[in-house]
């Protein structure tokens, strides 16, 4: 058998163009398949990483915005606590003002209204139809005009027998030691007996009339001023209790001296 080489070549390059094709699609097709398992394959990996992260990513957001309306709280409450106490701070600033004030007025009363006298001569003038209850003595630091803890419990036992005296006076009269300025003493004396006075007719409501106020500064000492000791005892307050009226046991008032 013979064959014609003109019909059988392009026979045969057909034939081997198509199997080239045939190859190429199968390998073409395999390629796709391998992209599209190797793409799921990496998807899931890429899901199965980055899905706690963003699990954890929405809890931090969650967290930070509850932390976020904890604060927002926090500072209103603290700001309505802080308002609060301003504002009991500014009630008890105003008490504190009017009872400084009702003091201020109470003790301007007594220092004005008081008998004040120029000297020993005066008071005694002005006593002459009193007679002597009680007699207390306060006494008081260096250069000081503040009564000790002392000194206002004996101004209270004094206080106390005023209820039962009628017709009294309380005649006082302030000291100092001989240290210093004669003139500066004689105001400290002053001051010394004012807050006496102050004290009494603010605590008891003593009237003002009823004092009889001297400072004679380091004038009429009653202890030697060369010693520590007696120094101590000539910065002092004689308070005497002075009555023109005495109380008898049947409880009748009789003229002192009169007895």
């Amino acid at each position: 058998m013979t064959y014609d080489s003109a019909q059988f070549l392009p026979s045969l390059i057909s034939k081997r163009v198509v199997s080239r094709r045939a190859s190429g699609a199968a390998i073409l097709a395999g390629a796709v398949a391998m992209l599209l398992t190797t793409g799921c394959a990496s998807k899931n990996y890429v899901r199965s990483q980055t899905g706690p992260l963003i699990q954890q990513t929405n809890d931090l957001d969650s967290k930070t915005a509850q932390d976020h309306r904890d604060i927002l709280d926090t500072d209103q409450r603290a700001q309505t606590g802080i308002a609060q106490a301003n504002g009991a701070a500014a009630t008890a600033d105003q008490h504190a003002q009017v009872a400084g004030q009702s003091a201020d007025a109470a003790q301007q009363s007594a220092q004005e209204a008081v008998n004040r006298v120029d000297s020993l001569t005066g008071v005694v003038a002005g006593l002459d139809n009193y007679k002597q209850l009680s007699e207390v003595s306060v006494t008081f630091g260096f250069d000081k005009s503040v009564l000790t803890a002392d000194d206002r419990a004996q101004l209270d036992q004094l206080a106390a027998s005023l209820d039962k005296t009628r017709g009294y006076l309380l005649a006082l009269t302030g000291g100092t030691d001989s240290v210093g300025d004669a003139q500066y003493n004689y105001a400290l004396s002053n001051r010394r007996a004012g807050a006496v006075v102050t004290y009494l007719a603010s605590k008891y409501n003593i009237p003002p009339h009823k004092f009889y106020l001297i400072g004679i500064g380091k004038e009429d000492p009653v202890a030697d001023n060369s010693t520590r000791a007696g120094r101590a005892e000539n910065r002092r307050v004689e308070i005497k209790l002075m009555s023109n009226m005495t109380q008898t046991a049947g409880n009748q008032v009789s003229p002192s001296g009169g007895e």
